[in-house]
């Protein structure tokens, strides 16, 4: 175990993303490199935990002890390239949000982005004091057993990415745990079985934001859509704006259909005000902030259409209630 005692609470700066034209590489060649990249542990950039978590206010943040669980690290030389955005974040802003605690996990993984080594690790920041720990056999996965004691025992809000190709496990494990959390997944997921009764149920919604660029191991950026999401109430989602709650007669022919089985397809966020049957919908409008209009999905299923025999992309069932 190593003590560190903060010099300055604002030691620690921002990540600096050096420009397409600093990189000598076009968007087209990021493009490219991202499609052929088969390891989706990317990592967030610190202007986008930043622009999302300034839009809440700082008193959810106060007395409380924040678990960046599974793929965050802290460098031992508190070197802002090797730390997490995650951690960044918090370890800037730690007196501002009045945090109690902040729990940082490293992940166990191949040597990538923070070059941390074999040796899962768990990193605490309580007061001035900093505690680095390696419990044994500790590999800092967000269902190792010791992970899983912290979110339950000591934490009040979770705030992560996980690996997309987790992330139904990841969900699984934090909302029945019942704590507050704000983490990145796909942007499908409001669509996506796995996912769909937690909106049904009113368990998780949309954040503020969207993501759609990371950085890979070698510190590239990809893009991959991504979003927000959380179970923090949203106030004045300025998203709200992109839907178009309107009656059917005034949606443009162009953006609704009826399907083989009769059922009606809308696109580019119109949503009908006066349609009392169900009506499919894509991910958008939810992530805009549809089930908060006075809205529901119908269940837990997929929806594909299917229109003049050809079957078309997924959606997800809603109804005015």
């Amino acid at each position: 175990m190593e003590r560190h005692q903060s010099e300055q609470e604002n030691q620690y700066m921002k990540t600096i993303t050096p420009t397409l034209e600093e990189r000598g590489v076009s968007r087209k060649e990021l493009l490219q490199q991202a499609q052929q990249i088969d390891n989706d542990e990317f990592y967030t950039r610190y202007e986008d935990v930043e622009k999302e978590l300034s839009m809440y206010s700082k008193f959810i943040w106060k007395d409380k002890v924040v678990f960046c669980n599974g793929n965050d690290a802290v460098d031992d030389d508190n070197d802002k390239r090797r730390t997490s955005a995650f951690a960044l974040y918090f370890l800037n802003n730690f007196n501002v949000l009045g945090l109690k605690k902040l729990i940082c996990t490293h992940y166990v993984g191949n040597v990538g982005l923070f070059n941390q080594g074999p040796t899962g690790y768990v990193f605490i920041k309580d007061g001035f004091n900093e505690i680095r720990e390696y419990p044994p056999k500790f590999t800092g996965s967000f269902d190792d057993p010791l992970s899983l004691k912290i979110l339950h025992e000591d934490t009040d809000i979770v705030c992560s990415n996980p690996p997309f190709s987790r992330a139904a496990d990841y969900w699984r494990l934090i909302i029945e745990s019942g704590k507050k959390f704000l983490i990145i997944s796909n942007i499908t997921n409001p669509i996506t079985p796995a996912f769909i009764p937690y909106f049904r149920e009113d368990k998780v919604w949309a954040g503020y934001n969207r993501v759609d660029e990371y950085l890979n191991q070698k510190r590239e950026i990809v893009r991959a859509a991504g979003s927000w999401y959380t179970n923090i109430p949203i106030k004045d989602r300025p998203k709200y704006n992109h839907l178009k709650i309107v009656p059917l007669k005034e949606i443009p022919e162009k953006y609704k259909t009826m399907d083989d089985k009769k059922t009606l397809l809308v696109d580019h966020c119109h949503i009908p005000s006066d349609y009392k049957k169900p009506f499919a919908v894509s991910a958008r409008p939810i992530l805009n902030g549809l089930l908060e209009k006075g809205y529901k999905i119908v269940n837990d299923n997929q929806y594909f259409p299917y229109v003049n025999g050809k079957k078309c992309f997924g959606r997800v069932l809603v109804k005015k209630v």
